[in-house]
């Protein structure tokens, strides 16, 4: 099991292996690969949660709760109020996702759409962490009920399979100019 969500893959004919003249003269049934379903419901509301990166938040954001304790709501540090810095720790959470996913990517997996469902629910994971960023407007209750939603609602979101990716790509891009079918019936 791959760290993000992979892609389901239909069956597909087998290719003719290298034989005398490349599988010419095989018979009619081909073998059949078997599909791979790709991941469940349950293995995607897991595998969406950008959780290093929330617990990278998360030891920034301690480091700023004692800031904003100590300062009385006040606090600086190199001269940026903490809740500037608190939103600027936000924003790179929220560029640095979509780059993990990127960077720990496997063939076969949907890294795209495990980053783009990531990026969303990092905001989310981070007001349920009660970060600095969110706290003048933080409820728990809230929180907990936004990030319920979004994780079952996240789980719903499933890659396309790749032979339907190509599918799509060959139809849209027909060949220009007439067809010889097309230029014996005119």
């Amino acid at each position: 099991m791959g760290r993000l969500v992979r892609k389901p893959k239909l069956p597909e004919a087998a290719t003719a292996e290298a034989s005398d003249f490349g599988g010419m003269f095989q018979s009619r049934a081909q073998p059949v690969t078997a599909a791979e379903p790709g991941d469940d419901y349950l293995i995607r509301l897991v595998k969406y949660i950008p959780a290093e990166i929330v617990g990278g938040s998360m030891l920034v954001n301690a480091i700023l709760a004692q800031a904003v304790a100590a300062g009385n709501g006040t606090a600086t540090m190199a001269g940026l109020s903490v809740t500037t810095i608190a939103v600027g720790a936000l924003l790179i959470g929220l560029v640095l996702t979509p780059l993990f996913c990127w960077y720990v990517r496997e063939d076969g997996d949907a890294w795209v759409v495990n980053a783009i469902v990531s990026t969303i629910a990092f905001p989310f994971w981070t007001y349920l962490m009660g970060a600095v960023a969110f706290a003048k407007f933080h409820d728990g209750d809230l929180a907990v009920i936004l990030i319920l939603t979004f994780t079952a609602v996240s789980g719903l979101v499933a890659p396309v399979t790749e032979q339907r990716q190509a599918q799509a790509l060959k139809n849209a891009n027909p060949k220009d100019g007439p067809r010889l079918v097309e230029s014996l019936t005119a």
